[in-house]
């Protein structure tokens, strides 16, 4: 006879008699207690000691202490728990180590434990999508008893969930909360679209399950009518790196989706979707091991108004940084920052608004127009100016300039009015039929301001021949650092 059966014959046999004695409800209770089996995860929780074979690690179980002793864990040390999302095979994913790797190499002392839901994660979408819940309350239970046994506190515990495990975060929160409990922090890598965008809090990753929630969000382009990470705000602070619908070097993977999806089924799909989606995963690894490179992004209403220059002030808390180091400021709605990366680690560029004054008696032009900066540390490149508008009459145009190379103070620009042969020509019928002379060519240049995020450094720039500035196709201006305008940068608040 199994075990299971022996107990549940031998609870019937105690109850028959306890109520022959009239204490059968008492002495129920009792045994109950006495004989509650434990609460068997599905997950398997894996210490990170090193190495690059997640599978080989030590294995943590839920009510043995002995576990936690044999595989080194450190109570007086913070704890972080990674969760991996969907999986196409029964294979854990490389980056995992490597987020593990990066936090204990910089992190001193931090315990990683790894939320291994393999089993669940490796069946059809749906059926993994569902199987979140029950991670979450794994995780939930797990923190419960170290708290309980071994006084970690759950308010001191970061979950790092990426993709599905960002919302198998969630749900460990919110179970939490439900016994008195707060998490201290939860990080959402591309948090996952599909079956979840548009849900009610409740049913995702919220603000409301940690004492403070930031996402990453990387992917939220749709794709064959599919959307891979959630566009809608699900934290405390939402970062959109470059708008966080596709991100800079992963064009060459959407281009080969049908190539792959031929020779691959739909496994070919999910190694296209995954350049852009994992890049949430690298950007936090980077802001780890990239720590004089952090990464600073800026409140603005919507990705359009970023790149037209408009949104890089850093006065109440408008401005925070992506990854690790996040500032954590609890908002009472969710709020969201945007910032431009480059393609490859380290992923930090500098950005810089310019407002200038544009004149020209043309009723309407659209000249093509570039600037090199100078700053204190080098020269960038030539770049493009970028204006959404047409000029016309007198205007104070505002654009978003971005580096990949920190040049320090800005200290001179040249600005350029680049034509080729067939505006050549236009331009001189334009001279002919306006009368112009000599001194009123051309677009008239007034106020120039440069603003830098990072520094929040705000800086005037001056002609160096004249007061008024006229720039004439095929010709550069130079334009210098007025001294007696330059502006101190305004002081950010910090906060724990």
């Amino acid at each position: 006879m199994a075990v299971g059966q022996v107990l549940s014959l031998l609870l019937i046999t105690l109850h028959l008699c306890a109520g022959r004695t009239g204490q059968g409800s008492r002495a129920d209770a009792e045994l109950s207690a006495r004989m509650k089996l434990p609460y068997a995860p599905k997950s398997v929780f894996r210490l990170y000691t090193g190495g690059d074979d997640m599978e080989e690690s030590c294995v943590v179980e839920l009510f043995r202490e002995d576990t936690l002793q044999t595989c080194g864990f450190n109570h007086s040390q913070p704890l972080v728990i990674i969760i991996h999302g969907w999986a196409m095979d029964t294979i854990l994913e490389k980056w995992i180590t490597r987020l593990a790797a990066a936090l204990k190499s910089t992190q001193n002392g931090v315990n990683v434990l790894v939320t291994d839901w393999i089993e669940l994660a490796h069946q059809h979408y749906p059926i993994a999508a569902k199987n979140t819940r029950i991670v979450g309350e794994d995780i939930a239970q797990l923190l419960l008893w170290l708290e309980d046994s071994i006084q970690v506190p759950v308010g001191k515990v970061h979950l790092i969930g990426y993709s599905l495990g960002a919302h198998i975060a969630g749900f460990a929160g919110s179970s939490l909360s439900v016994s008195g409990r707060a998490l201290g922090r939860i990080t959402g890598l591309d948090p996952a679209g599909l079956l979840f965008e548009g849900l009610s809090h409740t049913e995702r990753l919220s603000p409301d399950d940690a004492r403070f929630v930031d996402a990453i969000h990387t992917f939220t382009q749709q794709h064959m009518g599919l959307s891979v990470g959630i566009k809608q705000p699900v934290a405390h602070y939402d970062f959109y790196p470059n708008g966080g619908a596709f991100q800079p070097g992963c064009q060459l993977h959407v281009q080969n989706l049908y190539t792959n999806l031929a020779e691959h089924g739909f496994k070919g799909f999910g190694q296209t979707m995954k350049c852009a989606h994992e890049r949430s995963v690298h950007l936090f690894i980077d802001s780890l091991l990239n720590r004089d490179k952090q990464i600073t992004a800026y409140k603005c209403r919507d990705h359009a108004a970023f790149d037209k220059g408009a949104c890089l002030d850093c006065r109440k808390n408008r401005c925070n940084t992506l990854g690790y180091d996040v500032r954590k400021v609890r908002t009472r709605t969710s709020t969201r920052l945007y910032l431009k990366t480059r393609s490859l680690m380290p992923y930090k560029m500098y950005h810089i608004q310019f407002r200038i004054q544009l004149f020209t008696q043309i009723v309407r032009t659209d000249p093509s127009l570039s600037i090199t900066l100078t700053g204190t540390l080098g020269e960038s490149e030539t770049l493009p100016i970028s204006l959404v508008e047409e000029l016309s009459g007198n205007k104070t145009y505002i654009f978003l300039v971005t580096l990949d190379t920190d040049i320090g103070d800005l200290m001179m620009l040249r600005v350029r009015w680049d034509v080729g042969p067939l505006w050549s020509n236009m331009w001189s019928k334009v001279r002919t039929m306006m009368h112009w002379g000599s001194s009123e060519e051309g677009l008239q240049v007034g106020k120039i301001r440069a603003k830098a995020g990072e520094t929040q450094l705000r800086t005037r720039f001056c002609s160096q021949t004249a007061d008024v500035v006229y720039i004439r196709p095929d010709e550069e201006k130079v334009f210098v650092r007025c001294e007696k305008t330059r502006e101190k940068p305004q002081r950010r608040k910090t906060h724990s």
